[in-house]
C-alpha cells in the first residue's frame, strides 16, 4: 500500500476521534481553518465554516461521555494525485448515521480536510436496512 494511503487513514482516525471525544482541539489538527461543511438534508444548502462546526462541536455532550459504540468506518480512499484525495466514510452520533465525503489535500505535508459534504439518517433505520439484507 502507498505510504499517502496510511497517511490520510492516520488523519480519518484523527477525525473519528475528535468527533467522538468532542474534542475541538483534536477536530483542528485534520480540518483546514478555512474547511466548510455542506449538507442539504432539509432540502435547502446547508454551508457551515469551522467556527459554527467547533461551537456545535462544544455545545453538545460528546459520544464518548455518553458512552456510545463507535461505528467508526472508512468506506473508500480515492486519491488522484500525490495532494489530493477523496475519503468517503461513517460515523455515529446518535441518533444519527453519517456518511460525509471529506476532500483532502497534503498542504505543509500534512492531509487536511479542506471540505465535507454529508448525510445522515437515523441510525434505527440504518439498523433496519442491515437487518433487512
Amino acid at each position: 500500500m502507498d505510504q499517502s494511503y496510511a497517511e490520510i487513514a492516520q488523519a480519518l482516525q484523527i477525525y473519528f476521534d475528535g468527533f467522538h471525544e468532542g474534542d475541538v482541539d483534536t477536530l483542528r489538527r485534520v480540518f483546514h481553518p478555512n474547511a466548510h461543511l455542506y449538507s442539504s438534508t432539509d432540502g435547502s444548502l446547508v454551508d457551515d465554516d469551522m467556527t459554527a462546526v467547533y461551537a456545535r462541536v462544544e455545545g453538545r455532550v460528546a459520544p464518548a461521555t455518553k458512552g456510545e459504540t463507535r461505528n467508526d468506518r472508512i468506506l473508500s480512499i480515492d486519491r488522484s494525485g500525490p495532494e489530493s484525495a477523496l475519503a468517503v466514510v461513517q460515523i455515529t452520533i446518535a441518533p444519527k448515521l453519517f456518511t460525509d465525503y471529506l476532500s483532502l489535500l497534503k498542504i505543509d505535508g500534512r492531509w487536511q480536510i479542506i471540505s465535507k459534504t454529508y448525510t445522515f439518517v437515523p441510525m434505527a433505520e440504518a439498523v433496519q436496512a442491515v437487518a433487512a439484507e
